[in-house]
């Protein structure tokens, strides 16, 4: 039984957690409203600055898979200190940046230390709790991370209004500043040297290998990723496309972003309560279908009108919240006795594909609608393919 000091404990260490694994969207979204201002003030192409964001899933996605296997050796305790640090000068650096090329660059160092973040707090959740809890904490985490996209934008497009896109970077200094003070002040150790293993990088990429030969862990695995796809290509031309293209204030964006958020939290409840009644494979089937006939229905009508945009996104993107944890419950089930390098992969696969998509909507952007649209709608298609895949595999030759 659980004292009231151990349960107090406890709490604020999920809370910690769940502030840590927030990291990712936060640098993510915070800085959305602010793109416009920033093509602005560096005098840059809306491509370039666009490409800000395909360069912090980069390092997200590559640090993401070094640091697993550097954690189960050294520690998780260095590796989150050392992202920790990396982060906040990155982003002080970023407040700095006086040209394009510099801010692409130092993304991709604010990327690689928030990643340490984000992986090493789903670690520790894996050390510190029994198996039995750790579904019931990475809920809590969840929960407590959905608040970051929230409000994220928000903030950034009211900051942004008061103090200028170089003050959203300072912020998430201060934010990293502040975590890394509590993770070295009060966060011990979870992962302890008898537990280590002796796994190599050259082993960990191995694994990962084996598992892309396994066709029904593509298929999830590019479901997974391109769903996500999907969401970034949202992401990346949204900021445009409300602002400039159909006109929305900087400081209001963030309530039209809020939507896809609160979206993504009701498919997700819906997914619960479907689980009970329908097999997952036959779920994700019909969810990937719903983000490739929004996406159509996006690339239809998208360019009319703000609503006849904003819509068809709350399904694209809002069903992410329910094909994530479909395609990880899947990939987990085939692949219980590598959970560690089947999720790192998946993760990494998820931030490579929308690393894609903010790329592609960055090279197509025309100031209109249209590279936001067509790139939903091919991944939200490519998705639903993918598990065509899995189904024809099952079939006896």
């Amino acid at each position: 039984m659980h004292t009231a000091s151990q349960a107090q404990q406890q709490v604020r260490l999920i809370v910690l957690l769940g502030v840590l694994v927030a990291f990712g969207p936060l640098s993510i979204d915070m800085y959305l409203p602010a793109l416009p201002a920033i093509v602005a003030d560096l005098a840059a192409p809306v491509a370039r600055i666009q490409l800000t964001i395909g360069s912090f899933l980069a390092g997200f996605c590559g640090g993401m898979l070094l640091y697993g296997p550097l954690s189960d050796r050294y520690g998780r305790r260095p590796v989150l200190l050392t992202g920790l640090s990396l982060y906040v000068l990155a982003s002080l650096a970023c407040a700095a940046a006086q040209t394009a090329e510099q801010l692409i660059a130092l993304r991709v160092l604010q990327a690689m230390g928030g990643g340490a973040a984000t992986v090493m707090a789903r670690a520790i959740v894996r050390d510190a709790f029994p198996l039995t809890e750790a579904s019931h904490v990475l809920t809590l985490m969840q929960q407590i991370t959905m608040i970051a996209p929230l409000l994220a934008p928000l903030l950034g497009g009211w900051l942004l209004l008061l103090a200028g896109w170089r003050s959203l970077f300072l912020l998430l200094a201060l934010i990293g500043a502040a975590s890394l003070a509590v993770v070295a002040l009060r966060l011990p150790e979870s992962h302890p040297p008898s537990g280590r293993s002796d796994i190599t990088l050259g082993k960990a990429f191995r694994a990962y290998g084996h598992l892309l030969q396994h066709l029904p862990t593509m298929g999830y695995s590019l479901a997974l990723g391109l769903s996500f796809g999907a969401m970034f290509a949202y992401i990346t031309g949204s900021p445009f496309v409300y602002i400039q293209y159909f006109g929305v204030a900087a400081q209001h964006y963030g309530y039209l972003f809020g939507l896809n958020i609160v979206a993504i939290v009701l498919f997700s409840q819906l997914n619960r309560y479907l689980l009970r009644r329908h097999a997952i494979d036959s779920l994700l089937q019909w969810q990937c279908g719903v983000v490739a006939l929004a996406g159509l229905a996006l690339w239809l009508l998208g360019a009319h009108s703000l609503w006849l945009t904003v819509l068809p996104l709350l399904f694209s993107v809002g069903m992410t919240g329910s094909i994530g944890p479909n395609a990880m419950a899947r990939l987990l089930q085939l692949h219980a006795d590598r959970a560690g390098a089947v999720m790192a992969l998946a993760v990494s696969g998820q931030f490579g594909c929308g690393m894609l998509a903010s790329a592609l909507v960055a090279s197509l952007f025309d100031s209109s609608p249209r590279a936001m649209c067509l790139l939903v709608m091919a991944c939200g298609v490519a998705a639903w393919l993918s598990l065509q895949l899995i189904r024809f595999s099952r079939k006896p030759t």
